[in-house]
């Protein structure tokens, strides 16, 4: 059971390190690619226009830019907590599933008793129930980045 999670811990940190990786490549060349286009587009509006107004063509351009470069960071933060919410629920389901996890959870029952586990099974619950409850509010809400 630890094994799993352990592996499921190092390939979402080998995959986000090579996500890493080639988003820092990709912002580089586009980062040159946009130096240059602004860089004639300035030229041009330069030799058209005048240099007022080739500035302001040069901050537009940057503009679009960095519009478009926020959109996909924020599509890609959405479609990253979806996932992560979908395999959260999936990896308790598996853990309820498990013959080891549910074997362990009958040897506590027999070894404590079930008058004993009564209570204690009644204010873990009540305790799951407020954390589970803070964690929703919380999650709704975006994280100051």
């Amino acid at each position: 059971m630890f094994q799993r999670l352990i592996d499921d811990f190092k390939d979402s940190t080998g995959t986000a390190l090579r996500l890493t990786s080639l988003a820092a490549a990709a912002g580089v060349a586009l980062f040159i690619t946009t130096s240059f286009l602004c860089a004639a587009a300035f030229v041009l509006v330069l030799e058209n226009y005048g240099p007022v107004q080739a500035c302001f063509t040069g901050a537009a351009i940057f503009f679009v830019v960095t519009l478009i470069a926020a959109g996909g960071y924020m599509v890609r933060k959405n479609r990253i907590r979806t996932r992560a919410e979908a395999n959260a629920k999936s990896a308790a389901q598996t853990m309820l599933a498990d013959p080891m996890v549910v074997a362990a959870g009958l040897q506590i029952v027999r070894a404590i008793g079930v008058k004993r586990l009564i209570p204690i099974l009644a204010v873990g619950g009540l305790a799951l129930g407020l954390l589970a409850s803070r964690g929703g509010a919380s999650s709704t809400e975006a994280p100051a980045e």
